[in-house]
């Protein structure tokens, strides 16, 4: 007689079978089951858009060469009107009439963007345009560089003066400061002057939105070229007090706090300098006080550039560029024609190139004294309604299609 096999040992052998089945159909994670472990997990890397900018010639296409002979044009501009509607109806008729000349509204501002991109234009980097260079005597000068383009392409300087954004702007219609966003962009800071809301953008203001354009047409920057910031320092610099008082003694007893505050406002600025910096912006000095160094004295004139340096120069670096305030050369104005006692000081303070303003972006450099005097062209008001400035400007954009008469002051245009 055959024996059966225990009741324990078939109930195991069924109970192995049946699993075997669940198993033949079910995929185990052994993933699911393993242990957990501190081991952290990388984060995919931060893409920085301005990185496709500074990428996008490569150079074996920069077979253009454009040589000393030829015009490097040059165009400034100052800070632009973020709200021109509430700007031209309420400030007084001579303010009116004084922004109207000297500034564009930011609409008007970005049609001349889309114009000179549409019209072939490429920015450069202004400090790259003249060099100084040592002889074999052992003396310095500059020359002009040539530039390596894209077929088709043709250079152009921008500047912006007075990126400070002063006191009287911030009741005016424009925006506050620059300010790093989350995203380790530019923005621009401000209160809307008709709600009182905080409004932070890259729509309404100068290096936000030409920061914008390039990462959308980034075949409009060779090598990530934006800009130059002419700055003052009277009441700091891109939008922070970082300026010195030295009506306050050492002994005041408000000094503490103030140096305090100003401390704050420079830690807050370093990371907005530095991001310029990173994404093709470059400097240049416009005098601490915004001078006339055409009627100012040689010692006032080194009083306040010495303090410049100081104060913003310690900020943003070495410069080699000096944009005249009001376009007034020293001299007596005259820094064409010779190299006076006032020119030859700023130049032995570093300053190689030395900006006015102009009807073209002339450029001469000077056989008598390592520097380069040169002009640039002012697209505002006071050239959007001038019929003569109309031909000038013609090869940048057509002034009719740029300005915004809906919303400047009635002053008539002469086109």
């Amino acid at each position: 007689m055959r024996k059966r096999a225990p009741y324990c040992l078939t109930a195991l052998c069924l109970l192995a079978f049946a699993i075997s089945i669940f198993l033949s159909g079910c995929a185990i994670d052994a993933d699911a089951y393993a242990p957990e472990t501190d081991t952290p997990t990388a984060e995919p890397a931060k893409i920085d858009a301005e990185d496709a900018v500074r990428a996008y010639w490569t150079e074996n296409q920069l077979t253009q060469a454009w040589g000393a002979d030829q015009v490097v044009e040059h165009l400034f501009f100052h800070p632009v009107i973020a709200y021109p509607e509430y700007t031209f109806t309420t400030v007084s008729e001579n303010r009116a009439e004084g922004l109207d000349r000297w500034m564009l509204t930011a609409d008007e501002y970005k049609k001349i963007l889309q114009s000179v991109y549409d019209n072939g234009y490429i920015l450069v980097n202004m400090c790259d345009v003249w060099s100084e260079q040592t002889d074999e005597n052992g003396t310095a000068h500059m020359v002009r560089n040539t530039l390596m383009l894209p077929e088709g392409k043709k250079p152009l300087i921008f500047s912006f003066d007075d990126v400070n954004y002063y006191e009287y702007m911030l009741q005016e219609g424009f925006t506050y400061k620059l300010i790093l966003g989350e995203d380790g962009d530019l923005w621009s800071w401000g209160i809307d002057p008709v709600t009182g809301e905080e409004v932070v953008s890259q729509e309404l203001d100068a290096v936000t939105i030409l920061d914008k354009f390039v990462r959308e047409h980034p075949d409009f920057s060779l090598n990530g070229a934006k800009g130059c910031l002419s700055l003052t320092g009277y009441e700091g610099i891109l939008g922070y007090r970082t300026q010195n008082d030295i009506d306050i003694a050492q002994d005041d007893p408000a000094r503490p706090a103030f140096d305090e505050t100003r401390a704050q406002e420079i830690a807050a600025v370093t990371p907005i300098v530095a991001r310029l910096k990173d994404t093709g912006w470059t400097f240049g000095c416009h005098t601490w006080g915004h001078i006339n160094l055409t009627s100012r004295s040689t010692e006032s004139i080194q009083k306040d550039v010495t303090r410049w340096l100081e104060e913003v120069g310690s900020l943003v670096g070495e410069t080699d560029i000096l944009f005249y305030p009001y376009g007034a050369r020293p001299d007596g104005g005259n820094d064409v024609s010779q190299t006076g006692d006032q020119f030859r000081w700023l130049q032995s303070q570093g300053f190689r190139v030395f900006a006015s303003v102009g009807i073209e972006s002339y450029s001469k450099i000077k056989t008598d004294i390592s520097a380069v005097i040169c002009d640039r062209l002012h697209p505002d008001g006071s050239t959007l309604r001038s019929g003569k400035a109309l031909e000038i400007y013609s090869k940048f954009y057509d002034a009719r299609e740029i300005i915004d008469l809906n919303v400047r002051p009635d002053l008539g245009v002469t086109w």
